[in-house]
């Protein structure tokens, strides 16, 4: 995810040392909505993202939220967590990679965040603007969800909405979840081997691309 605020939750309010699978530590179920503007470009993605209950747990409770445990959250306190895990690093590209005919897709940072606490879990949103807008075109759009370090789990969890064309439909490829544990376990053997225990953390295996859910969108061609 975006800062570190929740390594250091995690680390130092939640979970003690952790043995080396211990990958992931947050659980998000994200959504996407597709804008497109009058011309039919894509402009935009409207992100979403709901925490699992722990990790929301801990962040309610470090910014001290919610204090009388009503699981609501008054105006001013919506307003306190939001942007919270908006202050990204230099380089993050918001776990979210968009590409069309192999060509990787720029996107801004994160615009327009918002912020509630809904059954338990943290759900926030924020906007990705394409630079340049995507021309409306036969080329599929690809978007793949992950974190590269796989600090951090993402599913899709609902299926893509489309604001501004209704010729657009958008399909779900699952990774193959065997496959992607056993690459993580050659992995962190092969680190181990090299660098011994103590490197796990510092220098996890970039796996997180083979977990990738992946979202591959089609809209009608131009007439």
């Amino acid at each position: 995810m975006s800062v570190r605020l929740a390594s250091a939750l995690v680390a130092t309010l939640a979970l003690p040392a952790a043995p080396a699978a211990a990958h992931p530590h947050i659980f998000i179920d994200a959504g996407v909505e597709l804008m497109f503007d009058d011309s039919g470009a894509l402009a935009a993605l409207r992100v979403l993202w709901a925490y699992d209950e722990l990790f929301s747990l801990l962040v309610i409770e470090e910014l001290g939220l919610d204090r009388d445990y009503d699981g609501q959250l008054t105006e001013d306190e919506r307003a306190a967590l939001a942007g919270f895990d908006m202050d990204w690093i230099d380089g993050f590209a918001g776990d979210l990679y968009a590409e069309a005919e192999g060509r990787a897709l720029a996107l801004s940072g994160p615009l327009d965040w918002t912020a509630d606490y809904v059954e338990g879990r943290i759900v926030t949103t924020h906007l990705r603007a394409f630079e340049p807008r995507l021309a409306p075109g036969a080329a599929e759009i690809v978007l793949r969800v992950y974190d590269p370090t796989y600090y951090t789990a993402y599913r899709i969890a609902s299926a893509p909405r489309f604001t501004g064309r209704a010729d657009c439909s958008a399909r779900i490829l699952v990774p193959d979840h065997g496959a992607a544990a056993r690459r993580l376990q050659a992995a962190l053997a092969e680190l181990l081997a090299a660098a011994g225990p103590e490197a796990l953390e510092q220098d996890f295996p970039a796996v997180g691309a083979a977990f990738a859910e992946e979202i591959r969108v089609a809209c009608a061609p131009p007439s």
